[in-house]
């Protein structure tokens, strides 16, 4: 047995209970958690918004830790290993895994939504030759789980999807862990970036992560102060919150052939947002999505830690026991605390 976060019906409070350990898959590990992120698609998923949950449930999906099982059919892991995981686990055989974009696997699976996730001693990641990246020795576990989905989201949208290039404008919509992740590794590339929220504290961050402007929504008319701050409007814009004005304040704040980058998640009470396709058209804008990252482009993102260029852990705003996680996970949608929340040692 071992102790887990569990919550019996959507919207109940999560409770630490004694469960089963999870079994060894075949061509998988079970690992040791050291360190597991609060995300608010965890809070999605509680509330009712993720139609894969089966109740009784687990959640928690940016994980690092010790391998302690190893499945028979795995060649190139050991018990001791650290490592983290992409927080969508692919399969390695689907026609996507074999182009190189594991992210878009056909057959994925996702702990902390369609199996028991990582709020526990313990957690099962399927196929692990496809998923596992070894962490360096140096990097501690709160740090390599706070990459979870938010810092290596933003990494592929900042750096594969929007092709972002030294010089450029990029404006950031909402500085969560996913826009201050996104501010960081846009100044790391040499671009100029203008974070827009609607909280002081946040954009306080946004600063301390590299902005070189902010705009606070709250106040000031998002589409004018970016595009007089830019000359023109942004070269890149990111929605990193996932609401329907403020990906029009992205997609419009931008100047011609600029590119926006689609990360927050529209879901549950949001409202789909409609936009004018001439307006894409005569400006010759690209509208992109970006969804997580596979496995092979962490090397990438490593190098630029190990060199300084990037320092995630300025972003982890606090580290929680086990116990105090469940009231994270419950207010995670509507919490104004900054930064990235961590539950280590659970």
């Amino acid at each position: 047995m071992m102790r887990a976060l569990v919550y019996e019906q959507l919207g109940a409070t999560p409770e630490v209970q004694q469960v089963p350990e999870p079994e060894v898959p075949a061509s998988g590990v079970v690992l040791r958690v050291g360190a597991t992120g609060v995300c608010r698609s965890d809070w999605h998923a509680w509330v009712g918004h993720d139609p894969d949950i089966v109740l009784p449930h687990v959640p928690g999906h940016e994980f690092a830790g010790t391998v302690v099982g190893v499945g028979e059919r795995v060649e190139n892991w050991a018990v001791g290993d650290r490592v983290t995981t992409p927080f969508l686990l692919a399969c390695g055989s689907c026609t996507h895994c074999r182009r190189g974009v594991q992210n878009l696997c056909d057959r994925s699976s996702q702990p902390g939504f369609a199996s028991w996730g990582s709020f526990a001693e313990l957690v099962a990641v399927p196929f692990a030759d496809v998923n596992l990246v070894r962490l360096p020795e140096q990097m501690e576990f709160a740090t390599a789980a706070s990459l979870g989905c938010r810092f290596v989201t933003s990494f592929r949208a900042v750096v594969d999807r929007a092709r972002t290039s030294a010089g450029e404008w990029v404006a950031v919509h909402g500085c969560g862990g996913v826009g201050l992740s996104a501010v960081m590794i846009a100044r790391a590339l040499g671009a100029r970036v203008v974070a827009i929220d609607i909280h002081a504290d946040k954009l306080a961050l946004a600063v301390a992560a590299g902005a070189d402007a902010v705009v606070d929504a709250s106040t000031e008319d998002v589409v004018t102060a970016v595009r007089d701050l830019t000359g023109g409007g942004a070269h890149v814009s990111i929605e990193a919150l996932g609401h329907r004005d403020v990906f029009l304040n992205s997609v419009r704040g931008l100047r011609k052939q600029g590119r926006h980058v689609q990360v927050g998640l529209m879901m549950g009470d949001s409202e789909p947002a409609s936009l004018h396709t001439d307006e894409v058209l005569f400006n010759e804008l690209e509208v992109l999505g970006s969804f997580g990252m596979p496995s092979h482009r962490y090397d990438a993102m490593l190098a630029m830690i190990d060199a300084g260029l990037l320092q995630p852990e300025k972003l982890i705003g606090r580290t929680l026991g086990l116990a105090e996680a469940g009231e994270a996970l419950m207010t995670v949608g509507t919490s104004t605390v900054p930064g990235v929340s961590v539950v280590v040692d659970p």
